[in-house]
């Protein structure tokens, strides 16, 4: 038995790296999983290597800046296991992103980011909070960045769009018994950060840090289980730096 034995959590994101690190955890804990995601061969396999140490999961395909996708998602979670209680809203285009300013971004590439990035989030919240309010409501977790307090362009700015879009939904959903959160990780080792952002630009933030190495994907499990836990049954709203000690605020 774990903390969220009899639940159902949707993980968007969740064919590798982070989000995947966050779906495996949540089945370690009882959870079942949807795996959800783009990424068909790579989410099937997450949801494979769940079943196989023991939980449950299933994969299903899910664009979530597509309302339909979004949707289809909610339903197959309550489908396949029931109920929804638990939604981590991780999805975002960032392995492979065009490093570009926001004057100069080429405009159907800055809106298909935000649809992604900052609008996916809304999409899969809308897509399934009533889902979450029939069997007593529920939690959500968004993922933010410390991108938000520095500059990181059009990144950045989706990220403090994923901030205030946390702080409404949790007055808007509170009255269903929802909350809503954020981590905001600081650098973390993934093949996405690595093929992404200029090392030399990650040894620097790294150096910056007073914890002097990068983060890991593991780094954010407990924080983000911690959120989701009935342990955590009056803290909403909130934006949670797990970073490092690369953002210190008064």
């Amino acid at each position: 038995m774990g903390r969220f034995s009899g639940r159902t959590a949707i993980v968007t994101g969740a064919a590798g790296g982070i989000g995947e690190e966050y779906a495996k955890a949540l089945a370690a804990e009882g959870a079942k999983v949807v795996v959800a995601d783009v990424n068909d061969e790579q989410g099937a396999r997450v949801a494979q290597e769940i079943a196989a140490a023991g939980g449950e999961a299933v994969y299903q395909h899910t664009d979530v800046s597509d309302p339909a996708s979004a949707n289809a998602c909610a339903e197959r979670a309550v489908a396949e296991f029931g109920s929804l209680d638990l939604l981590v809203n991780n999805a975002a285009i960032f392995g492979g992103m065009k490093l570009d300013f926001l004057i100069t971004v080429p405009w159907d590439y800055y809106e298909k980011f935000m649809s992604v990035n900052l609008n996916g989030q809304l999409l899969m919240v809308r897509a399934c909070w009533e889902k979450m309010a029939a069997v007593g409501g529920g939690a959500i977790v968004n993922q933010s960045s410390t991108a938000a307090w520095l500059y990181s362009g059009f990144y950045g700015l989706a990220k403090v769009g994923v901030n205030g879009l946390t702080q409404q939904l949790a007055t808007e959903l509170g009255g269903s018994n929802i909350r809503v959160n954020a981590i905001a990780p600081g650098p973390i080792d993934t093949e996405a950060n690595r093929t992404t952002t200029p090392q030399s630009i990650v040894q620097d933030m790294v150096d910056k840090l007073p914890l002097k190495r990068m983060g890991r994907p593991e780094d954010l499990v407990g924080m983000l289980l911690f959120l989701l836990s009935d342990e955590a049954s009056w803290i909403t709203g909130q934006i949670f730096n797990v970073d490092g000690g690369q953002i210190i605020r008064s």
